[in-house]
């Protein structure tokens, strides 16, 4: 009988493999393809995110810069309209545009000649001879004093140089005060924004190909291997490629097939491809594997099977009565254990595989998680009821030990309460996310129903960790680890609308002295190092207090809040002073300096005053502060 057992299950358990590798070939093919699809379709989504990301961080530091700029020239046509002298000597206008860091600085006056100029050979050009140059001529025409120009980078009219010019309209008299820059940074940033570059940021597979095809012309615009290649295959061309959203086989150059996917983005088809026979190595491998394993287990299966039969179960009706007992307190790894007649053998078989099948359920879930490869727990309870059923991966998303997982399992109670308590916090922003610690998110989900919850649990720490980086880097400088200017006006124009009734706040702009020149005597590294210590000083300062950013350049700001009065407002400034006076920075291995900032500042105690007001008057006491002595503060309000 035993022999016939087991022959019988041999036959049927080889039948049932057999059966399982058809059905698992044509899964997996659908699978494997279903993969593909999902993977092409992220790559390119993350491609289309990476355009975006750079044209919007294109757009804004252009902003900044076109802001930086006017800002300048308007510096540049108050300091001539009140020192006309300047404007008569070359090295004077040289003096002046190495002051506001530009790179040219030239006067127009009402006939659109170049009448000065920070570069000699420029004196005498007339505006009007090149399309580059005459568009300033509107300035002229304009009765708007306050009206500007700013132009986008171009070869310039002189030198064909790429230069970006800011012309605004003289105040005083007929004419225009233009400044010039060489765009490195607008530059840089485009270069980033290439498909070339964008292609490297993403490693492909072996045979992976990424590309980009013009929707007009059918051009293939970039490639993941370079664009310095023939692209006269089928899956090139736009026609078949616009069938491929998708995804779908094509015929490579030697005939053989591809499978590829597209997706439309602006003017342009993003693709991804990859060759069929890949995705057959894949499928083989799979199969292959699930043949060995299927055969293992039909090993594994028939001599357990074969040691069951011959085994008698040995135990009495009392070992049946605290085994039921011991698994309906939820004791699920308890083994019946019974012998002596067929009967009992029966009983314990039912009994075992009664147990057996419920921890399969778990455990089947458990595996079923696991090989999905995402980071996710499920749990469910009922009111009142022990105990409390959990997949394996819960205590490492809610950071438990054993001991503590295995007293909150046998009573649902205690874990309701746990689990609830989690949730009275959930992060800013997201009503399900939790914070477990500094580097764990996890966002949790329950169901409700009349006799308990069903709630599932997944990790999101990288979502997180990535949308607070991403934050971080918006907001912040690279270099210094300030904030930014433009969110540092956010910040601080709140702060001025949340201003307590009889508090006072300032804004003080700050421009190091000399950075020029330590930059041309020390090299740019040394004049980074200068840049972050003085940072570092900056942030030292009492955080209650101060609000620190970094504008561009040698150039920062700052705002000094919540003081009781204009004489705490100087004791912090004098505390600032007093602290970069303490902090020298090595210049070299045997000179160091202490670094020099002039500041010019401007404080109000009306929370509806206007930030960049505020900001206009301190960099009004700061230009004060540069033209008579360096090295020290001025108070706007002092200057009238």
């Amino acid at each position: 009988m035993q022999k016939t057992f087991i022959k019988y299950t041999f036959i049927v358990i080889t039948a049932g493999i057999f059966l399982i590798l058809v059905i698992n070939l044509l899964f997996t093919w659908h699978t494997l393809e279903l993969s593909q699809f999902h993977s092409f379709c992220t790559k390119i989504d993350q491609v289309i995110h990476t355009l975006e990301s750079n044209q919007t961080e294109l757009k804004i530091l252009q902003e900044n810069l076109d802001e930086d700029y006017l800002t300048r020239a308007r510096a540049a046509e108050y300091v001539l309209d009140r020192q006309k002298e300047v404007s008569l000597d070359v090295s004077e206008m040289q003096y002046l545009a190495n002051l506001l860091n530009v790179d040219e600085l030239h006067v127009i006056d009402e006939n659109g000649i170049i009448v000065s100029a920070s570069v000699s050979q420029y004196v005498g050009i007339d505006m009007s001879d090149h399309p580059q140059t005459s568009a300033f001529l509107s300035l002229l025409e304009s009765d708007n004093e306050n009206d500007y120009l700013i132009q986008e980078a171009q070869p310039n009219a002189a030198e064909s140089k790429i230069m970006q010019y800011v012309g605004v309209a003289r105040k005083s008299t007929k004419g225009v005060v233009q400044v010039g820059f060489e765009p490195t940074r607008q530059l840089e940033a485009q270069s980033r924004n290439t498909y070339e570059y964008i292609f490297a940021q993403f490693p492909t597979d072996v045979s992976e190909e990424l590309f980009v095809v013009d929707r007009s012309s059918g051009a293939v615009l970039g490639h993941s291997d370079g664009i310095n290649q023939l692209f006269s295959a089928e899956y090139y061309q736009l026609e078949p490629l616009l069938d491929c959203k998708n995804g779908a086989f094509l015929k490579a150059a030697n005939g053989k097939s591809i499978y590829v996917v597209s997706q439309s983005y602006a003017d342009v088809l993003i693709c991804a491809a990859l060759p069929a026979n890949i995705l057959f190595q894949k499928l083989l491998r799979n199969t292959v594997n699930t043949f060995i394993y299927l055969l293992l287990i039909e090993a594994a299966a028939i001599l357990v099977l074969n040691f069951l039969v011959k085994r008698k179960v040995i135990d009495g009706i009392h070992s049946i009565i605290n085994d039921l007992s011991a698994i309906t307190q939820g004791i699920l790894d308890t083994t019946v254990v019974v012998g002596g007649n067929r009967e009992f053998e029966k009983l314990s078989d039912g009994i075992n595989t009664m147990v057996k099948s419920i921890i399969r359920v778990s455990d089947r879930i458990s595996a079923i998680i696991e090989i999905s490869g995402v980071p996710l727990a499920a749990f469910e309870y009922e009111n009142g009821a022990n105990p409390v059923f959990i997949t394996s991966g819960l205590k490492e998303l809610l950071d438990i030990d054993d001991k503590q997982a295995s007293i909150l399992c046998q009573n649902a109670t205690l874990f309701d309460h746990y689990i609830h308590r989690i949730m009275e916090h959930p992060i800013d922003g997201e009503s399900d996310i939790f914070q477990m610690s500094d580097a764990k998110y996890i966002r949790i989900h329950m169901s409700k129903s009349a006799k308990g919850y069903l709630g599932v649990i997944t990790d999101v720490s990288k979502d997180i960790i990535e949308k607070l980086q991403m934050h971080y880097e918006n907001t912040h400088d690279a270099l210094t680890g300030l904030y930014k200017f433009r969110y540092f006006k956010d910040l601080a124009s709140e702060k001025i609308q949340q201003m307590p009734a009889g508090k006072l706040c300032a804004v003080v702009m700050i421009d190091l002295d000399y950075f020029k020149s330590i930059n041309d005597t020390f090299g740019h590294d040394i004049g980074d190092r200068y840049l972050q210590h003085f940072s570092a000083t900056m942030h030292s300062m009492p955080q209650e207090h101060f609000l620190t950013a970094r504008r561009s350049g040698d150039e920062f700001c700052m705002m000094i809040y919540d003081c009781a009065d204009k004489a705490e407002i100087i004791r912090y400034l004098n505390m600032f002073y007093e602290a970069i006076g303490n902090a020298p920075v090595a210049l070299s291995d045997s000179q160091s300096k202490i670094v020099s900032a002039s500041c010019g500042y401007a404080w109000t105690d009306n929370r509806s005053a206007d930030i960049s007001e505020l900001l206009s008057h301190a960099d009004e006491a700061l230009y004060e502060v540069k033209k008579e002595t360096k090295g020290r503060y001025a108070e706007y309000a002092l200057l009238s």
